[in-house]
């Protein structure tokens, strides 16, 4: 498309000169025959440059360039001001009020069309700058934007973050982070049936401990206990159900599956032992004579959510719960005693010794139960 020009005289036969060179030249051109015509077409349509008289009735030029120079729409398009006089006072009155070049009447044709080609070129030059200024202003406004966005999924993400550290200490880690993931409406925390590997332990001689220790004594001894069993939990990636006391139940294999579950969890043992010994030595020297028992058994348990809407739970209901407990009651100090369950899937890897059929409380038929001895790894 040529550019397009818009001559504004009041003297037709300039007009009709304006319009016959500039049209020889290929440009497109639209005529005003005064100042008030001239500026409402240069209003209504868009223009690469507009060729001005100064001498003009209703308005003068001067007056036209000055409300072009005021209007957004208009103020980037270059004005050359004609005038018939070549007086210094008109000139230098129409270049304070916004023009950007002039041409004395009569005006030679390689003149015309040298200023007009100028006056193009800059504005070619400025509607490019505008058009990058705009992209970039664009891309300033979007970047924002992805910021302001980026940000706010930060926050979200630290929110998440801190919240789910608030859920760890006080769930296990795996119920922690689907709770935080999915809420308490996620399919793995609905009730379902699974075999499970479920780890039972506590102190023993610890209730006698408590009737004669002080209660500070007391607290301590459990919170050195707590700490040490929780980081060999969170080792082995068990799921922590509970502590009651000095007494802990952890399951593995739920909610998250885990296809080694029985050899983690006699592992877990062997390693919980080791640090309970450590803790030993030192609340001997302080005088407590405390020990520390394990019962390991594998079997199916129904998981899920127990409680009340309100108070929720996540835990393992079945008679392998309450046969872990009662091999726990049956551990001397020191000692790990397993199902034979346990013991089967294990077999490769677990020494153990037979303890024979125990009679255990609930259980209407004696239990075989193996202790754990050590474990070893296979031969590759």
């Amino acid at each position: 498309m040529p550019p397009r020009i818009l001559a504004v005289d009041d003297a037709p036969e300039n007009l009709e000169i304006l319009r016959i060179r500039l049209e020889a030249s290929g440009y497109a051109v639209v005529t005003a025959v005064d100042g008030e015509d001239g500026l409402a077409r240069a209003r209504e349509d868009g223009f690469d440059l507009i060729l001005l008289d100064i001498m003009m009735p209703k308005l003068n030029g001067i007056d036209v360039l000055r409300a072009l120079k005021q209007d957004p729409n208009l103020q980037f398009v270059p004005v050359i001001l004609l005038t018939a006089r070549a007086e210094t006072r008109d000139i230098v009155a129409g270049l304070d009020a916004g023009g950007d070049d002039y041409l004395t009447k009569p005006y030679e044709h390689a003149a015309l069309m040298a200023r007009v080609r100028s006056m193009l070129r800059i504005k070619s030059l400025t509607d490019t700058v505008r058009a990058q200024a705009e992209r970039l202003e664009a891309q300033a406004a979007e970047l924002a934007r992805g910021n302001a966005e980026l940000a706010a999924r930060v926050a979200e993400q630290v929110d998440e973050i801190a919240r789910i550290g608030r859920l760890r200490r006080f769930l296990s880690p795996q119920i922690a982070d689907l709770v935080a993931a999915e809420g308490t409406g996620s399919a793995l925390l609905e009730s379902h049936r699974r075999e499970i590997s479920v780890v039972f332990a506590d102190l023993r001689g610890f209730t006698a401990f408590t009737d004669t220790a002080a209660p500070e004594d007391a607290l301590q001894v459990l919170r050195e206990y707590h700490a040490a069993m929780g980081a060999v939990i969170a080792r082995f990636e068990g799921t922590l159900e509970h502590f009651a006391g000095d007494g802990i139940m952890v399951y593995f294999n739920d909610p998250l599956p885990c296809p080694d579950h029985p050899q983690r969890a006699l592992r877990m043992a062997l390693a919980m032992r080791e640090a309970v010994g450590s803790l030993s030595d030192a609340w001997e020297r302080r005088g407590h004579q405390i020990g520390f028992g394990i019962g390991i058994a594998v079997g199916y348990a129904t998981l899920g959510q127990f409680g009340f809407e309100g108070r929720l739970e996540y835990g393992a209901l079945g008679s392998v719960t309450n046969l872990a407990s009662r091999l726990c009651d049956e551990a001397a100090a020191g000692q790990i005693v397993v199902s034979q369950r346990a013991q089967h899937l294990t077999e490769a890897w677990a020494e153990v010794r037979s303890l024979g059929p125990l009679g255990l409380k609930g259980f209407h038929r004696p239990v075989t139960a193996y202790e754990l001895v050590a474990w070893r790894e296979p031969a590759p």
